[in-house]
C-alpha cells in the first residue's frame, strides 16, 4: 500500500524491536521511500516515535533531512504534528553533523516554525525560537508569516510568544495584502485581536488588496464580538469602503448578518432609509431596508 516497506510500517507504528530485526538484514534498505517520497525515518518523525528515530539515526545510510513529495523534511513534519521530543532529536542530530536544516522551506515556502505556528504547537515553537538559525519572520510563498498563520487560526498563546520577540513584524503584509489583524478578524478570533490591538504599532484599519479592513472582514463574516472590539479602537473608520465601494455595514447586510448590521447602523452616518449594495463582482445593485431590521 503506497509502496511502504515492512520497515516503513514498523517505523510508522513505533515497533522498535521489529525495526532492529529488519535492519539486521542486508536486503532491507533503511532509507527506501514510498510513493509519496516518505522514508521510514519520515514516517517515524510524523508519528513522534522517538525510539525508532534514534535507531534509524544511528546509521550512516539514512538521510535525516529527506523530503517528501511536498518538500517537507522529517523535522518539518514532526513540528507540524507537535512532537517536541522528535523535534529535539532531529535538531540535536543537525547540530552534531550539520545534516538537518532547522529552517528548511517546503514547496509552499513553509518552514518547521511556520507549520508549528499554524498548528498551534507552542512547545515546538519555543524549541525552534531558541535557535539563531531559525527566522521567525520567514514567509511562505503566499507571504504569510508564522504570526499570520497563528493569528488566522486563533492561537493566542502562540501569538503572544511570537510578539514577545523584537524581530517579529506585527504589521507584516501577506500576498493578498492582509495583516495578522486582518487574518484574526476574518476568523473572528477575539482573543488574538485583543492581543494585537494592545500594541501601539498595530494599525487597526489597514485595508488588504480589495480594500477590506479588519472591520470589513469581521462584518462580512458576521463576527459580532470582533466588530465591537474594533469599533472601540481609536483609528477605525466604520464607514471605510473597499475597492468596490462597499462599507462594513453594506457587507454585513449583503450576507444577512442582522445583529452586526444593527451594531454598525448605530455607529455610522449612513441614511437609515435605504442602502444600496454592490456585490463583489459589481453585479446589479440591490436595495435593503436598514430601518426595518
Amino acid at each position: 500500500m503506497d509502496g511502504k516497506t515492512p520497515l516503513a510500517w514498523a517505523a510508522e507504528n513505533g515497533h522498535e524491536e521489529v525495526v532492529k530485526l529488519l535492519l539486521e538484514r542486508k536486503d532491507v534498505s533503511p532509507d527506501k521511500a514510498n510513493e509519496l517520497d516518505e522514508t521510514p525515518l519520515w514516517r517515524a518523525a510524523e508519528n513522534g516515535h522517538e525510539g525508532v528515530l534514534r535507531i534509524l539515526l544511528e546509521r550512516n545510510d539514512v538521510n535525516p533531512d529527506a523530503i517528501d513529495e511536498l518538500g517537507q523534511t522529517p523535522l518539518s513534519r514532526a513540528a507540524e504534528k507537535g512532537h517536541e521530543g522528535a523535534v529535539r532529536i532531529l535538531l540535536d542530530r543537525g547540530d552534531l553533523r550539520g545534516d538537518v536544516n532547522p529552517d528548511a522551506s517546503d514547496i509552499y515556502g513553509q518552514t518547521p516554525l511556520s507549520w508549528a505556528a499554524q498548528s498551534g504547537h507552542e512547545g515546538v515553537m519555543m524549541i525552534l525560537l531558541e535557535r539563531n538559525d531559525v527566522d521567525p519572520n520567514t514567509a511562505s510563498k503566499r507571504d504569510q508569516t508564522p504570526l499570520m498563520y497563528a493569528a488566522g487560526n486563533g492561537y493566542e498563546r502562540v501569538v503572544r510568544t511570537l510578539l514577545e520577540r523584537n524581530d517579529v513584524d506585527p504589521n507584516a503584509i501577506s500576498g493578498v495584502g492582509q495583516t495578522p489583524l486582518n487574518w484574526a478578524a476574518q476568523g473572528g478570533h477575539e482573543g488574538v485581536m485583543k492581543i494585537l490591538l494592545e500594541r501601539k504599532d498595530v494599525n487597526p484599519d489597514t485595508g488588504d488588496d480589495e480594500g477590506k479592513t479588519p472591520l470589513s472582514w469581521a462584518a462580512w463574516n458576521g463576527h459580532e464580538g470582533a466588530v465591537r472590539i474594533l469599533l472601540e479602537r481609536e483609528g477605525v473608520n466604520p464607514e471605510a469602503p473597499n475597492r468596490f465601494g462597499q462599507t462594513p455595514l453594506q457587507l454585513a447586510a449583503l450576507n444577512g448578518h442582522e445583529r452586526v448590521v444593527r451594531i454598525l447602523r448605530d455607529e455610522t452616518s449612513i441614511p437609515t432609509r435605504l442602502t444600496n449594495l454592490a456585490d463583489h463582482q459589481s453585479h446589479r445593485l440591490s436595495t435593503i431596508r436598514i430601518t426595518e431590521l
